[in-house]
């Protein structure tokens, strides 16, 4: 398992349109999940110990952002050949289980995550009204382990942009897993 850490925020990158599967038979385009103070992207999966580790955090916290006009979604970019636990029928079970409050969408294709630049799960991209990158760092100091009263990162940093349109100017990376690539597709 290979563990990675995400760039520095591309400050002002423009969201790229989408149209993904939901696990709720729904799909979903960047505009049906935008708030009207921004939006969230996360890139997770349901077999990493990163993720796992945080999992109930990122409910509670996009569930919070949802009241400060933030949207959010969660897309799951690996290939499940090598990882069953990622299959689109346990993403099914793992948002049902947890209780999503937030699509969670299949990019079956990988070209989403290539198109965002996304490298590890979980690799959060936070964006203000205009849809322009703001955040991309960590949820919180958690890695495999919870950090009890860890700085709440990510939703600090929502909140700031939901009131300022601009992201905090130092932000840490997310570290996670990698991206599980399909057989000769890796970037």
């Amino acid at each position: 398992m290979v563990s990675l850490q995400t760039p520095i925020c591309n400050f002002d990158w423009k969201a790229v349109d989408f149209d993904l599967q939901g696990v709720d038979g729904k799909r979903y385009r960047l505009n049906d999940v935008r708030g009207e103070m921004g939006l969230l992207v996360m890139f997770i999966c349901n077999h990493c110990p990163y993720v796992k580790a945080v999992r109930e955090r990122i409910v509670r916290d996009c569930k919070e952002l949802k009241e400060y006009g933030i949207g959010s979604i969660a897309v799951m970019s690996n290939d499940p050949s090598d990882y069953p636990e990622d299959s689109f029928d346990n993403m099914v079970k793992v948002a049902r289980e947890f209780k999503f409050p937030f699509p969670y969408v299949l990019d079956e294709t990988q070209e989403v995550a290539k198109t965002y630049g996304a490298l590890c799960t979980p690799d959060f991209f936070g964006f203000n009204s205009k849809l322009e990158l703001q955040y991309r760092g960590r949820l919180d100091a958690s890695r495999k382990d919870i950090v009890p009263n860890a700085r709440r990162d990510l939703f600090e940093a929502m909140l700031q942009i939901a009131r300022t349109s601009q992201g905090p100017e130092e932000q840490i990376p997310s570290m996670g897993c990698s991206i599980k690539w399909k057989h000769g597709t890796s970037d």
